[in-house]
């Protein structure tokens, strides 16, 4: 295969790769930079912040993980599933994963799962007792 054939397919296959899911629009009434300076929810600012995300949550399927990265930060947590598939995970109130080394926690979190085109399939938010609020 010649150079300049090989460069121009693999040109078309990013392309093609760069197509799948969309840019994620500005989210009203979700403040962004507040979520993304509360890393693990230690500031137990996270939880107030959450109804206006989930309210979007339409935005958010096919979104891709560059963009909900920039959206709301690197995730507390990363599962890697089979194949390519992930799930980001974002502490939504404070508790055992605020001390030393981020321990995982049984707290409440909010779970984006990514599907083998890199690409959000499913958000999930764990119930917010109001006792985890305090």
């Amino acid at each position: 295969m010649s150079r300049s054939l090989f460069s121009g397919l693999a040109a078309g296959i990013g392309l093609l790769l760069s197509g799948c899911g969309h840019a994620l629009p500005s989210i009203p009434g979700f403040e962004a930079a507040a979520w993304r300076a509360d890393p693990y929810a230690c500031r137990n600012q996270r939880a107030a912040l959450l109804p206006p995300l989930l309210a979007a949550r339409a935005q958010l399927y096919e979104a891709r993980a560059d963009d909900v990265n920039a959206l709301l930060g690197p995730p507390d947590e990363e599962e890697l599933q089979a194949q390519t598939e992930k799930i980001y995970c974002y502490y939504l109130v404070a508790g055992p994963q605020c001390g030393p080394r981020h321990p995982r926690s049984s707290a409440p979190r909010l779970r984006l799962h990514f599907g083998p085109l890199g690409t959000v399939t499913e958000v999930q938010a764990d119930p917010i007792l109001a006792a985890d609020s305090q």
